[in-house]
């Protein structure tokens, strides 16, 4: 009896190993199936990282399929044994510069003209003896450089009084002749020199540092700082009320962009140093007169946008970050762009033993081709006309779509690069689609992407700023720098303009504001770009 209980407790010991045994068999199964698609995961990433390192950055595709050009057989895919061979003389120059073109591109420069004569004793002929008389000239036009100079403007201004109520009334009138106020009263910065130094550091990326070099090689002691507040009270004296009056026009439009970007600034109350802020864009589209405004914020938190948008109503292009969701009477239009970025990275990432991953990653890439090559074809056509056009062979292509998503999405790992350019796509949906509402809208927000990258470059060049004060005038400078070169403005004239003229209206009242916008037909003709 004994043994018999010994042989089912052994028993009953080998059952419980054994199902602990498969318990933990199961568990590493699973670990193993984790750590193999981290491992995909960190494999397609490696590869997207490399290509973005070391690839061509362009996301451009062939239309056709089999159209990819290969180094290997190139010779054999470009020959063509019936073509005849040209002649000498065409294989020694094919491309040529278009005739007149340098006429044409100089032509409104001022021209100093030099001219070379002989003197009188020499026009004498070296055959004969005889008088040499003016037969032809020859020409030669060059490009002359007027580097920048600075010199010392004193403005005089003289005060009067009458001599007969010097000598015979109680009190002299004394009447003072008008002169124009200062931008900066009490400074020795004249509009030109603070419009310099802006052009400087928000057109050219110059930062103060080296604009203190180039002052100095010009002999004149002027440091960053001062530069910097010339900046600062420019932009908050004269060039803020410009930048509120636009932003009154933007958000009487039905169709804006929007986009944002990161920006470091060192001296926040309550934060880190390293602490990341946010540089916002909002601009027009393609209807009217351009406007591009930036506005420094300290957070990428959604109630910033519905701030700044405050009383707009229609359509606003985004790149699908949620923060802009929940915005009243606003219809969130996606990026095109995006989406088939996600599928391109998903094709470069996808490694080349996996053609059939590979080949759902290409037809999701080519349905996005699709979509944008009508969208070149729609061009130059009417807005009425986009609409139909896009219903018509946009729409069946959407849908097409749309079912290759749900088709595929339960069919690809959810956290690879193709996963997550279907998922993408999906929980966008409804904003992707939005384009087809109205044929001003855009397939895609590279408007405003083009709009950031001067701020991006930049920053690239400065890095941060100091101050939130510095950071607020960055933004208005950008703002009106970025609207004047939309609407076809010399920006180094235009802020010059500006610091000269405001000082001298009433900038309170709007109607006096709006001659002096990017856009007003009423500019100086200094003002535009010949």
């Amino acid at each position: 009896m004994s043994n018999t209980i010994n042989i089912m407790e052994n028993t009953s010991t080998a059952t419980v190993t054994i199902e602990e045994l498969m318990k933990e068999n199961s568990l590493l199964k699973q670990e193993i199936e984790e750590l193999k698609a981290k491992l995909r995961w960190f494999e397609e990433q490696f590869r997207l990282s490399r290509q973005k390192m070391y690839g061509r950055s362009s996301e451009k595709t062939n239309s056709g399929e089999g159209e990819q050009l290969s180094f290997f057989n190139e010779a054999e895919k470009e020959s063509n044994a019936e073509a005849a061979e040209p002649a000498i003389e065409e294989i020694t120059y094919k491309r040529r510069k278009r005739k007149g073109h340098r006429a044409e591109n100089i032509k409104d420069l001022p021209v100093e003209v030099i001219e070379y004569r002989l003197p009188e004793e020499e026009q004498v002929c070296p055959c004969c003896g005889g008088k040499l008389h003016e037969m032809s000239t020859e020409v030669r036009e060059e490009l002359k450089i007027i580097p920048a100079k600075v010199s010392i403007v004193k403005h005089v201004r003289y005060v009067y009084a009458c001599r007969n109520c010097e000598q015979n009334e109680v009190s002299t009138p004394i009447v003072i002749a008008t002169m124009p106020k200062a931008a900066l009263p009490g400074s020795i910065a004249s509009p030109s020199a603070i419009a310099y130094v802006m052009a400087q550091k928000f057109v050219e990326g110059m930062p103060f540092y080296r604009q203190e070099q180039q002052w100095e090689r010009m002999g004149i002691e002027l440091s960053r700082q001062t530069m910097a507040n010339w900046m600062v009270q420019g932009s908050e004296r004269w060039l803020r009320p410009v930048y509120e009056r636009m932003r009154e026009h933007l958000i009487k439009r039905d169709i804006l962009h929007a986009d944002e970007t990161t920006l470091q600034v060192l001296h926040e109350p309550g934060r880190a140093a390293d602490t990341v802020s946010y540089m916002w864009l909002y601009r027009t589209g393609r209807d009217g007169p351009a406007i591009v405004l930036y506005d420094y914020q300290t957070t990428r938190a959604g109630r910033h946008a519905k701030k700044f948008l405050e009383g707009f109503k229609g359509y606003l292009h985004v790149d699908g970050y949620e923060g802009y969701n929940g915005i009243p009477d606003v219809v969130l239009v996606g990026c095109w762009a995006h989406a088939r970025r996600k599928f391109d990275e998903a094709l470069k990432a996808i490694p080349g033993t996996s053609e059939s991953i590979a080949s759902v990653a290409k037809e999701g890439l080519d349905y996005c081709n699709k979509l944008f090559a009508i969208e070149r074809e729609l061009r130059d056509v009417t807005p009425e006309e986009r609409y139909e056009e896009r219903l018509k062979r946009s729409k069946p292509i959407l849908d097409e779509f749309y079912s290759y998503l749900k088709y595929h999405m339960p069919r690809v790992l959810p956290k690879s690069v193709l996963g997550g350019a279907i998922r993408y796509c999906l929980n966008q949906w409804d904003k992707l689609t939005a384009f087809l509402l109205d044929g001003r809208l855009e397939i895609d927000n590279n408007i405003s992407e083009r709009s950031i990258k001067p701020f991006v470059i930049g920053r690239k060049n400065w890095l941060f700023s100091n101050t939130p004060k510095g950071a607020r005038a960055s933004a208005t400078i950008y703002s009106i720098v970025e609207t004047a070169k939309e609407n076809g403005l010399n920006p180094f004239e235009y802020l010059k303009y500006l610091f000269e003229k405001l000082p001298n209206i009433d900038i309170e009242d709007k109607e006096k504001l709006d001659e002096v916008l990017p856009w007003s037909t009423t500019l100086p003709s200094c003002c535009r770009v010949k």
